[in-house]
């Protein structure tokens, strides 16, 4: 859940936190798409011996699967082995523990290599070896194609191709093993390049993508998915003529090296492409009807706000609006090239997206005043910490008729951890725990519910049963399981609770306007390690509200 450290000593700034908590060590790495390497946390570690080093490949080949003796004589000794080679098994493995070894934690290592009857296996977690990421990501990618999500599928398999440094076990081409589990990899990484192929291909990456399928088609001249793609590609292009002649030269390729016509998936693609079948073109994505509306007053963390921003509007599809209002001395041309930089990127990652920069004396009335111009859903204001404490800009803020927020935080980690919402019942805690859905659904992140612990002096029950409506309805309405936390009413476990998180989220105070953002909203804005989202309802009902509320949550993000 968090670390066990007692509140009353836990200080606010964390100083001296790692000598109270003992972290768990960071798994051991296995790399072998590419030359076999070993990671201990940042040290990488020499497997002597070239048998060993074979070894081990061939238990990561099978990672948590059982490989029998008689099957590693075989592969490492050949069918003829001698007899003694049963007792060189056992020497070697000794050996390769041994090595495997860190600070000479034999529990650690023993554990992983274990011995069942005639067999042994390596047993490790899914981030602990290469293969077993990529196979992961390579499915994911799948899955996304499938549900017509080409960006995630796009992220997904560039993430997986990047785990490949060069051939898979390249440092035993010689061994007996290799050509069949290189042949099996080489296959699985030639299908996970055509999916990010026809993933890119659907994001309207055509244009970029002839170069490398030309590459591709020097060295894979019978893969007909690659040579279709790179025929779609040209023709995208407005390059008909060299879409046609790449059909000829492909066509003429099989009939000399094979005997065979190209498969049919070549020849009708030559004849649509031959007819301007409307079929090619790119598919035309409805436009979104509905808006992000970021705005950063500070540069240092444009970025941050724009990850955030984009995973949203990726996920359900919004038009991503950027606005950096800076003071009427700075230089409207360098912010207005950094915004038009931005903007480049996310079109090519295919999010509909508009910038623009302005010299403003007011910027909370002129984002206002944007926001409720466009049909926007969420603002999201990116400005210094001050902003606590400006009363005018918090007043101005407030007129946006959307959903909006201030993101506080020294620091502005990835949005992977759990994302924490410390849940009342209150108005404006449902917009949070609204948010915090939607967030966590669009980075695959946990979403933590936090509420008071039973006081039986003052006969007070537990928040258990509203968390637990709260759960329900993020549930239906997001797909998202939560996770409830029952703690004491103090800022100091609420502070210790969100240590591991990467994102907390708390809806202001129905009155706070009038009292103010409260001791506890204000410490955990200012001293909890992750960003702190202050979440308003705006004046739209919003998808979790419950049925007598009229107001929809707004949220404006502020960096400390």
């Amino acid at each position: 859940m968090w670390p066990d450290v007692a509140s009353a000593v836990l200080p606010r700034s964390y100083r001296g936190l790692t000598r109270l908590v003992a972290w768990p060590a960071r798994p051991m790495e296995f790399r072998i798409l590419g030359p076999l390497e070993v990671w201990d946390g940042d040290r990488p570690l020499r497997i002597r011996g070239a048998k060993e080093r074979a070894l081990l490949a061939l238990l990561l080949l099978h990672a948590n699967q059982l490989v029998t003796s008689h099957r590693l004589i075989h592969e490492l000794w050949g069918a003829d082995a001698a007899e003694s080679a049963r007792s060189s098994l056992h020497v070697r493995v000794a050996n390769l523990r041994k090595a495997l070894r860190p600070h000479n934690d034999a529990a650690r290592t023993d554990n992983m290599i274990v011995s069942l009857g005639a067999s042994y296996q390596i047993r490790l977690e899914p981030d602990q070896l290469d293969l077993i990421r990529f196979e992961w990501l390579l499915a994911e990618g799948q899955e996304a194609l499938t549900n017509h999500d080409p960006s995630e599928a796009s992220e997904k398999l560039h993430a997986a191709l990047a785990l490949w440094r060069g051939p898979a076990l390249a440092d035993f081409a010689l061994e007996s093993f290799t050509p069949t589990a290189t042949a099996r990899l080489d296959e699985l990484r030639v299908a996970a390049i055509e999916k990010q192929t026809e993933a890119d291909l659907q994001l309207g990456h055509h244009t970029k993508l002839i170069s490398e399928l030309e590459a591709l088609v020097d060295q894979y001249p019978f893969r007909e998915r690659i040579q279709a793609q790179r025929m779609l590609a040209l023709y995208r292009s407005g390059r008909q003529a060299e879409a046609l002649a790449a059909y000829r030269n492909a066509r003429r390729t099989f009939i000399d090296e094979l005997g065979i016509e190209p498969a049919l998936i070549l020849q009708n693609l030559e004849k649509a492409i031959l007819r301007h079948d409307p079929s090619l073109d790119l598919p035309q994505l409805p436009a979104p009807n509905r808006s992000i509306l970021t705005a950063s007053m500070d540069a240092r963390h444009l970025d941050y706000s724009l990850r955030l921003a984009e995973a949203l509007a990726t996920r359900l599809p919004h038009e991503l609006i950027v606005v950096y209002p800076i003071a009427e001395d700075g230089d409207l041309a360098d912010a207005t090239s950094l915004l038009s930089q931005r903007r480049e990127q996310l079109l090519a990652r295919g999010v509909a997206a508009r910038a623009a920069a302005f010299t403003s004396t007011l910027p909370g009335i002129d984002i206002a005043r944007i926001a409720t111009e466009l049909d926007v859903d969420l603002l999201l204001v990116d400005s210094p910490a001050e902003t606590l404490e400006d009363t005018a800009l918090l007043a101005a803020l407030a007129r946006a008729p959307c959903d909006t927020a201030i993101v506080i935080g020294r620091e502005r980690p990835a949005p992977s951890g759990p994302v924490l919402v410390p849940f009342t019942g209150a108005e404006h805690d449902w917009a949070a725990v609204e948010l915090g859905a939607w967030i966590a659904r669009a980075h695959r992140a946990q979403l933590k519910l936090a509420g008071a612990q039973a006081d039986p002096a003052a006969g007070v029950r537990d928040a258990s049963r509203l968390l637990a409506h709260a759960s329900l309805a993020v549930q239906r309405a997001f797909g998202v399981t939560t996770e409830s936390l029952l703690l004491p009413p103090s800022v100091d476990r609420l502070l210790e609770a969100a240590y591991d998180a990467s994102l907390v989220i708390l809806g202001v105070p129905e009155r706070w306007r009038r009292e103010g953002l409260g001791e506890v909203r204000l410490t955990l804005a200012k001293d909890a390690r992750p960003p702190t989202l202050l979440v308003r309802r705006g004046p739209r009902p919003g998808g979790l509200a419950p049925p007598e509320g009229l107001t929809r949550f707004t949220w404006s993000l502020s960096p400390g």
